[in-house]
């Protein structure tokens, strides 16, 4: 069947597939999206679902082979090409485990290229596990019809991250003490929005951040907000205005 609008359904699952796919490529499974797909979902042999690698772009594939412990998939075609996000990186300081979980999920749903743990003096925080936050972020990208996964770096020190950040990307700090209200500050181009902890930064890392070049400080309003609400807040705000939702 051609691809149309309507076509193929919106309502068929998604599944990120670690490897090149192409026209008629055989993907075979691994166990847990197996398990996933014929036990949870209950799909078998003729089953269509959508896949994504994270650089091709969307698309159709159908169950070839099915058993009780394997599956194949046989890629058809392509029904969407490769997903452009904008240039936009989130420099977050991690927060409790199941807030941080949030945060990057809601995060890789709004569109942010890169994620970046940033570890600050107040970050309470003893250990960031990537493979975690990475399977979260697939999620969110399975759920939410991207075919790009974000890019998520290593936990760096406040003062690393500053170090190598690209002298032509814009730091949007959000700052608790006052800035240019994030409505009017924000513009196209690359761009890196940085929050900070439960607490908030120190009166010295925040006379750092101000020190960069390129860097703007921002409010997120009148209102004290809890650390994954302003990484949520300053996200949407930036792509309303100068990213991909306008």
């Amino acid at each position: 069947m051609p691809a149309t609008p309507a076509w193929p359904p919106k309502s068929l699952p998604r599944l990120f597939i670690p490897q090149p796919l192409a026209e008629a490529a055989k993907v075979e499974l691994d166990q847990a999206q197996a398990n996933y797909l014929g036990n949870v979902l209950r799909l078998g042999e003729g089953s269509e679902l959508l896949v994504f690698d994270g650089e091709s772009g969307e698309w159709l594939a159908r169950i070839s082979d099915a058993s009780r412990k394997r599956m194949t998939l046989a890629v058809e075609r392509q029904t969407r090409g490769p997903e452009t996000v904008p240039d936009l990186w989130l420099a977050f300081a991690p927060v409790k485990r199941t807030q941080t979980d949030w945060l990057v999920e809601k995060a890789t749903e709004l569109g942010a290229a890169r994620l970046v743990p940033v570890i600050t003096e107040r970050t309470i925080v003893d250990r960031v596990k990537l493979e975690r936050l990475k399977s979260i972020a697939i999620e969110a990208a399975e759920q939410c019809g991207r075919t790009r996964l974000p890019e998520l770096g290593q936990p760096l020190p406040l003062a690393r991250f500053l170090e190598q950040r690209a002298a032509d990307r814009t730091l949007y700090f959000a700052d608790e003490t006052g800035g240019d209200p994030a409505g009017s500050a924000f513009a196209p181009g690359p761009a890196a929005i940085l929050t900070g902890p439960e607490g908030g930064f120190t009166t010295a890392e925040r006379n750092l951040i101000r020190s960069q070049p390129r860097a703007i400080p921002i409010s997120l309003g009148p209102r004290i907000l809890r650390a994954e609400t302003a990484v949520l807040a300053a996200v949407t705000i930036y792509m309303a205005l100068a990213g991909d939702w306008r």
